[in-house]
């Protein structure tokens, strides 16, 4: 792949694009925080801008694109709070022009949530219950699984070969061996889960709270994996203040749906699955000069050091009891 993919994406080329599904661009373009695409507002002549998306060439297949529209769709129709892609005349959501592939979308106001602030968690819980309920409906037959594959030995596979210092490297790899067999015996010991179509990256960043709910952006990362996979990313902080979190979410969850307690064992395991893939999503995408300019901490001895330490407290955190609502 070319780890300049995004280099043409000039202003006149983007304009052109957006111009090609009928909306008359303005001139203004508005870089949006987004490493793994490219996002823009663009102002829309006698409209409201609108937010374009310009996909990485060679990441997901039309296929795999198509499927997370198509299950942003189903949310929308059962008056979920999700931004999911227009659709033309057509009632298409994924267009191309010249070598890239691109969705538009409604742009949409709002904040970061505050997840401390009142009953927010509870609401949030009571809307991913719903999430899940369609979510568990179908499957997603083309789009991958979070498993301990492609987010744990994959990505410590890269890492070892491609970008651990010569004098971490032992300490690395051994480490890192030793947790990748404790997650499998985790794994291995807990009850058969329910693997579903998840928002797989469900975090602050990934949502806008605005008329007193969150609304769901982003679900570039939807996957499958169990229901635990949206839950844990909102805990945050000691076990404690983690327990009293998850007490609030599960409340709010139970209105709707039920909740398997078997999987709070997984909590860790996908704490440390999604710790080792940012790791290696970051070394993955090293020559596309956006990272270096946003990510000027990767890469040197003391990120390595402080990967190494944070990986050795998962490993701890595996022999501690699941984390338990309060």
């Amino acid at each position: 792949m070319n780890p300049h993919p995004f280099e043409t994406l000039t202003p006149d080329f983007i304009m052109d694009a957006i111009e090609s599904q009928r909306f008359p661009c303005d001139g203004r373009i508005l870089a949006l925080n987004s490493y793994e695409n490219r996002v823009y507002q663009i102002g829309i002549e006698d409209q409201q801008p609108i937010i374009a998306k310009f996909y990485r060439p060679e990441r997901w297949n039309d296929v795999q694109i198509l499927e997370e529209h198509n299950f942003s769709d189903e949310l929308v129709a059962q008056e979920l709070p999700v931004v999911a892609p227009l659709k033309n005349k057509q009632g298409e959501t994924l267009h191309r022009y010249q070598d890239f592939r691109f969705s538009l979308f409604e742009r949409r106001g709002g904040h970061a949530p505050e997840l401390d602030y009142q009953d927010n968690l509870t609401i949030l819980g009571r809307l991913l219950a719903r999430m899940h309920l369609i979510g568990a409906r179908d499957i997603f037959a083309q789009r991958p699984t979070i498993d301990l594959a492609s987010y744990g030995s994959d990505s410590v596979g890269f890492i070892s070969k491609h970008f651990i210092p010569q004098e971490l490297k032992t300490a690395y790899d051994s480490l890192a061996r030793d947790l990748l067999d404790r997650l499998q015996q985790v794994i291995e010991q807990t009850p058969a889960v329910r693997y579903i179509r998840v928002h797989g990256d469900c975090h602050a960043g990934n949502m806008l709270w605005r008329d007193d709910k969150p609304h769901f952006v982003d679900f570039d990362d939807a996957r499958m994996a169990p229901a635990i996979q949206d839950i844990w990313m909102l805990l945050s902080g000691s076990r404690e203040q983690q327990s009293v979190q998850l007490k609030k979410i599960l409340d709010g969850y139970y209105d709707f749906n039920d909740f398997d307690l078997v999987e709070l064992s997984l909590i860790e395991v996908f704490r440390s699955l999604r710790i080792m893939h940012y790791s290696a999503w970051l070394a993955r995408r090293w020559q596309d000069p956006a990272f270096p300019h946003s990510f000027p901490w990767f890469n040197t001895v003391r990120y390595w050091e402080e990967h190494i330490l944070e990986l050795r407290e998962q490993l701890a955190a595996l022999n501690e009891p699941a984390i338990m609502p309060a």
